[in-house]
């Protein structure tokens, strides 16, 4: 869903006039001159697509929107709480809060109040982690169960019907009806019970001892009532014992249609159940579902449905399956999944969407989530999600009524889907006022201003951008757009310092294709193979030129035009860029390596510790996944196991993965995993002394200098933390003797620690001097210098990355302390409308108390809350303001 909306011309096949050789057949190492011909060139390569439209949830006050779950939360029945957390969800998605909605998923499987819900969300999260079969099975190697979103007894679920004595019913006959009754089908006669049968149901109590002329009948015929003998036979044995036994499936259907027609509600339900239990395959679900909703089965009809949604995504790629599920009624809905249907088209359709976001079964699902809606909330997501679809269906009168529908509710955001329409229509300027309006009418957020500046042109559309960037600097349009016009200008230093801004702190692949082209036109061929490469990590199958040509056909047509490097040529580099703390060029590097014949698993195992530290967790995964999958030894192959275990929570387990591969061979990287995992599993100071034993063992086995700098750096650390700090000094140096830029920290903390504050902000200069991203290094450096010092080395951090939080809350603790509270709570604010952070939320609630501000104060802890329910700080305000509140 991140890249949910692609460039219209993602359909195309054909390269068109753009035709990527021409930029290759030039002499190696040529530097670029511009020329009117070349620019004109540059205009056709460098492209910045309007930014999508997002299908998620997007209210101008989520700290509101947050707060108020939390608060409805607190006071709710059990059955409204996982349409709550389901909301939850939605506004993390909007947010971009991948492991929020996670949690959100979970609390509403966990608070579940019906079975349906339990389904819903226990198959939504076990979709939300597809590709963790593998942990599962690894979990299951040290012992441990991982089937935590396993398939769901229903049947056991759901209170089976309780069968009541039959009244009110009228006999007129005094004298006692015959015992027995044969009922005929056909040919044959099938001897019953009258009062064993007539229990079965009113109509058959009624029919059988009433005044109808069957209570004086020893027989009776059936056979018009599509029953067969062999069934009516179970019928007569199950009204005797209330039990079926083993039974064939086509006769319990038939039984079941029986039941229904008589009203014998025991019947039905233990045909139900049967039937339910012998579901084994999608095939048996696909042929039961139909009658399971004809007959109002609804055991039957939620294990059918289970079986489809336990096999997403791919039980959507079955037609039969789409056809079932989207054309239900209402009454069909609440027989299959209760009062969980918004629940369970939300999830169908963001499958679907996933899938094919302008497929017909997308519209089908989410016109089913539409009627499903009930609460306002509800319906802003579903007409915004249908709108979205709609709109890249081109199918544009439907789209602007469901953009409407959701604007007139509430949804701000949705006017983006009312300006493109009217942009589409040729009303630019009325589209420019629509977003005029909503600025001077609510609290301005940086997409405003982003989707405003498409309908004006020069400087207000740059004060446009700035304003979007300002608001929201996580916004990447905004710094494509500058960039390539600076391109165009001619001003490429101006245009690769701009592009730089963002992907210093945001790796967006769109931004770095963006950079390549740069480097493509620039003829700057080395670069350019870097971007390239580093963008075949992140997503090996990624096109680039508006989705027209695959990113691995140009960087072969590349390679022809760069130097070929040797294997040690490559690890030179690596060591270079590694050392200057260059991310992006190490995973290049380590691209290209990985074709040659060297250890692919201790590769794949670097590449995945560069994207963990990039922020990209699920390529780290893949690639600790693949480095698993090449490992050159079983106690090699343990030890990526481990950290597999580590890296997902389970830090035991990891530990338990070091200790196997330690047992069958002494290695750096085991002795590394365990003094890692025991550091952060175990709260006990005295496991300090074991964890610098094991780092001592680590460094005295085999391995590179990339890894011994890591680990002399670690065990630097751990002395520092035990007071040692001589002994830390002495890791630090011997770490940067080989090139671990990052040993430059723990060394000025030494230094700091030894009341030499001028050394170590002279330690943290050298390591801003030599790292190529160094937001984190300024911002360490600003706890070694006076208060002057301290705001300029903040507000670099704040122009470097954005996202880090820390210069806010320290800015506004010192506005706090000059008593500019409102500065102070601006200050906060600022951040707090693109980050979703606790601590930004708690501080900003701590300032609101001081100041008064219950009420602000009560909305701040209550978002934060939804951030982290178990923080026990933040409990801790909220009990304290919650008893405040008028």
């Amino acid at each position: 869903m991140r890249t949910f909306f692609p460039s219209e011309s993602c359909k195309e096949t054909h390269l068109k006039s753009i035709n990527p050789q021409s930029w290759l057949q030039v002499e190696r190492g040529k530097l670029a001159k511009f020329s009117s011909e070349s620019a004109s060139s540059i205009d056709s390569l460098i492209k910045v697509p309007e930014p999508p439209i997002l299908p998620f949830f997007k209210p101008v006050d989520y700290v509101q929107v947050l707060a108020k779950i939390h608060e409805e939360l607190e006071s709710c029945s059990p059955q409204e709480r996982s349409n709550l957390y389901l909301l939850q969800f939605q506004v993390f998605k909007g947010l971009g809060e991948v492991k929020l909605m996670r949690r959100s998923l979970r609390s509403a499987w966990s608070k579940a109040g019906t079975v349906y819900e339990k389904l819903v969300f226990g198959a939504w999260l076990k979709y939300e982690k597809q590709d963790e079969e593998l942990i599962s099975d690894l979990l299951s190697t040290c012992g441990k169960c991982a089937k935590e979103f396993g398939a769901i007894d229903i049947a056991s679920e759901m209170p089976a019907y309780k069968k009541l004595s039959p009244h009110g019913v009228v006999t007129t006959n005094e004298d006692p009806c015959p015992r027995t009754v044969s009922f005929k089908i056909g040919d044959e006669k099938i001897a019953c019970d009258r009062q064993k049968i007539a229990s079965l149901s009113a109509p058959f109590h009624t029919m059988l001892n009433g005044c109808f002329t069957e209570s004086f009948c020893e027989e009776i015929d059936l056979s018009e009532n599509n029953i067969s003998p062999l069934a009516m036979r179970v019928i007569n044995e199950f009204s005797s014992t209330g039990l079926l036994n083993e039974v064939s499936p086509d006769l319990l259907l038939e039984m079941l249609v029986f039941a229904n027609k008589f009203c014998c509600e025991s019947l039905k339900d233990a045909c139900d159940r049967k039937l339910a239990s012998l579901i084994s395959c999608r095939q048996d679900a696909l042929e039961l579902l139909e009658c399971a909703l004809e007959e109002n089965s609804p055991v039957l009809a939620a294990s059918c449905l289970q079986v489809f949604l336990r096999e997403l995504p791919d039980s959507l790629k079955d037609n039969q399956v789409v056809e079932l599920l989207s054309n239900t009624t209402r009454q069909q809905r609440s027989i299959m999944i209760g009062p969980a249907s918004f629940s369970l088209y939300c999830l169908l359709s963001e499958v679907s969407m996933n899938l094919d976001p302008r497929s017909d079964e997308s519209v089908c699902f989410l016109r089913t989530l539409v009627d499903s809606a009930e609460s306002s909330q509800q319906k802003m997501v579903a007409y915004h999600r249908l709108g979205c679809v709609k709109f890249l269906r081109k199918e544009l009168d439907e789209a602007e009524q469901l953009f409407e529908a959701a604007f007139n509710l509430g949804h701000t955001y949705s006017v983006i889907g009312l300006a493109r329409l009217g942009q589409i229509r040729g009303h630019k300027r009325c589209a420019y006022e629509k977003l005029s309006a909503v600025i001077s009418s609510s609290t301005p957020l940086g997409w405003m201003y982003q989707e405003s500046s498409l309908y004006c042109e020069g400087e207000k559309k740059w004060d446009d951008l700035e304003k979007a960037t300002e608001l929201d600097p996580t916004l990447t349009y905004p710094y494509m757009y500058r960039a390539a016009s600076l391109m165009r200008k001619q001003n490429a230093q101006a245009a690769l310092s701009e592009i730089n801004r963002i992907l210093g702190f945001k790796l967006a692949l769109e931004c770095l294709e963006l950079r390549f082209c740069f480097y493509l036109a620039l003829e700057d061929y080395q670069l350019a193979i870097c971007d390239i490469q580093a963008i075949l990590t992140l997503c090996p199958d990624y096109r680039v030129f508006e989705g027209r040509v695959a990113a691995l056909q140009l960087r072969t047509l590349l390679r022809e035009h760069v130097e070929n490097w040797t294997e040690a040529d490559c690890w030179l580099q690596l060591y270079d860029r590694w050392s200057s703390v260059d991310d992006i060029g190490s995973l290049s590097v380590i691209y290209q390596m990985l074709e040659s014949d060297a250890a692919k698993g201790v590769l794949y195992f670097r590449q995945s510790l560069l994207l963990l530290r990039l922020n990209c967790p699920d390529a780290a995964m893949r690639s600790l996944q693949l480095a698993r999958q090449h490992a050159s030894s079983g106690h090699e192959r343990l030890v990526y196991e481990g950290w597999i275990l580590y890296d997902t929570g389970h830090c035991e387990e990891g530990l338990q993965k070091a200790e196997e591969s330690i047992s069958i061979k002494r290695s750096f990287e085991a002795f590394f995993l365990k003094a890692y995992a025991l550091a952060d599993s175990s709260l006990d100071a005295s496991c300090s002394s074991t964890v610098i034993s094991l780092l001592e063992d680590a460094l005295r086995c085999p391995s590179d200098r990339l890894r011994k700098g890591q680990a002399l750096n670690n065990l630097g650390s751990v002395y520092v933390d035990c007071g040692k700090l001589d002994a830390a000094a002495d890791c630090y140096i011997n770490a940067l003797k080989i090139r671990h830029t990052r040993a430059h920290q723990g060394l000025a903390r030494v230094h700091f620690l030894r009341n030499d504050k001028v050394a170590a902000y002279d330690e943290m200069t050298k390591l801003i001097e030599k790292a190529k991203n160094n937001a984190s290094a300024y911002e360490k450096r600003s706890e070694y210098c006076d208060r002057d010092r301290t705001k300029a080395d903040l507000e670099m951090v704040t122009r470097l990355d954005p996202l880090r939080v820390y210069p806010y809350r320290y800015r506004a603790a010192v506005l706090m302390d000059n008593h500019k509270e409102k500065e102070a709570i601006e200050e906060l604010s600022r951040a707090i409308a693109f980050k979703a952070d606790l601590h930004l939320l708690h501080l900003r609630a701590a300032f609101h108390e001081h100041i008064g501000d219950v009420m602000g104060a009560l909305r701040d802890c209550r978002a934060a809350l939804s951030v982290d329910p178990n923080h026990q700080e933040m409990l801790e305000l909220h009990s304290r303001v919650n008893s405040q509140e008028p």
